[in-house]
């Protein structure tokens, strides 16, 4: 479902706008006890201009993909599962808020579950699978005429203690891994798109992760074939990919990764793509190389793709500064110029729709305001940034 394409000075008339009201209202709007934002399509503007308050910048309503190429899917991931299950949010997704569901539908164009699809939350036994989350995610998807990209049937972490607890034998634990590909892929093919299979198989030291993965533990890095093989098997029009963070420069982990992709081609084994997370951080410098790096990899004949693009910074109380939040905007800047200057970087996610459901938060201690709007869905500068870059193609 295609957007009809506003005009470049409508775009930057909102550019304009929508930065001094982002920066307004990371003075003020952003701080607990802020006002309920405004439906889907109104400005926010309309604060009583004798009050003395900051008008709180407006809810997107489709900018980023009026303004996106044709060949780019935008996505994002929708909360639901994992550490949302301690809050209000609980076993639900997002996607019962009205709000929430519209803006994912108006300014996206593909989704990824967040967690719905990982095997903590899909199979809490060994004999049953729970689908229901995920089905609601790719009927939205499909209602819609948005694309689905599957996250993820390979991972060390939320793994549930029935599928950790080593009382699998070796035939027993591969097979479980068969069926569980077999099953998931197969019960979605030709409704998702991509899929992370193989998630962070190496740690930070660019060593292979056997010591928390069960499959790598058990059966080395051969497996990971493997499971690329079952799951081309299971819906070969699908698009399978190689995901990871902290590999968006070259360095030892990008490279063990680049080394690994070469010999799995060599083998015939079906990977078609390397995912590059994007989880940033504004302690650290932004990635000088990126766009080198993803070229390296698509000269390979893989897609490449942004899966999981977020930018956390420190916070006091939750809330940002307003220098850092118009600072961030850089780092998103870094990660889709990377993108868009590669022809096959043809899938662009954000992690998360607002800071109201961010992961960041829960991980990592005195950080936050990692996504492109506030807890209120009101836009930053970062996303006024990314629909300027986007209006200029690639």
């Amino acid at each position: 479902m295609r957007r009809t394409r506003n005009s470049r000075s409508a775009r930057l008339r909102f550019a304009a706008l929508a930065t001094a009201l982002a920066l307004g209202a990371a003075l003020g709007a952003c701080s607990p006890g802020a006002p309920s934002a405004p439906s889907p399509g109104t400005s926010g503007d309309e604060a009583d201009p004798q009050d003395g308050a900051a008008s709180p910048a407006p809810l997107p309503s489709g900018e980023l993909v009026s303004a996106s190429p044709d060949d780019l899917r935008l996505g994002v991931a929708v909360a639901g599962g994992g550490h949302h299950l301690e809050t209000g949010l609980g076993s639900g997704t997002a996607l019962a808020d009205e709000t929430y569901a519209s803006l994912v539908a108006e300014n996206f164009t593909s989704l990824s579950p967040e967690n719905q699809l990982k095997w903590e939350w899909l199979r809490p036994e060994r004999e049953t699978f729970d689908f229901a989350a995920a089905d609601e995610l790719v009927a939205f998807a499909q209602e819609h005429g948005l694309a689905v990209r599957g996250h993820t049937l390979f991972w060390h972490s939320q793994n549930p203690a029935w599928l950790t607890s080593g009382e699998l034998d070796d035939d027993e634990l591969r097979e479980v891994l068969r069926e569980h590909v077999e099953t998931v892929v197969g019960r979605y093919a030709g409704q998702i798109e991509q899929w992370d299979v193989a998630n962070e198989i190496f740690e930070d030291q660019a060593r292979l992760r056997t010591r928390d993965n069960p499959f790598l533990g058990r059966f080395g890095v051969e497996i990971v074939a493997d499971v690329f093989r079952w799951a081309h098997e299971a819906d070969p029009e699908a698009l399978l990919f190689l995901n990871d963070y902290a590999i968006e420069s070259i360095g030892p982990k990008s490279d063990a990764y680049f080394e690994l992709v070469q010999e799995l081609l060599a083998d015939g084994v079906p990977v078609h793509g390397m995912g590059f997370q994007g989880h940033l951080s504004m302690k650290y410098p932004k990635p000088g190389d990126m766009r080198e790096n993803l070229e390296r990899f698509a000269e390979l004949g893989l897609e490449v793709a942004v899966t999981e693009a977020d930018v956390r910074m420190a916070v006091e109380d939750g809330v940002a500064s307003p220098e850092d939040l118009a600072a961030q905007a850089g780092y998103y800047e870094v990660m889709l110029d990377a993108c868009l200057e590669v022809d096959s970087c043809r899938s662009f996610t954000v992690w998360g729709l607002s800071d109201a459901f961010s992961w960041v938060p829960f991980f990592f201690a005195g950080e936050g305001a990692a996504t492109l709007l506030d807890e209120e869905y009101r836009v930053k500068p970062a996303y006024v940034a990314l629909v300027d870059r986007l209006a200029t193609g690639r």
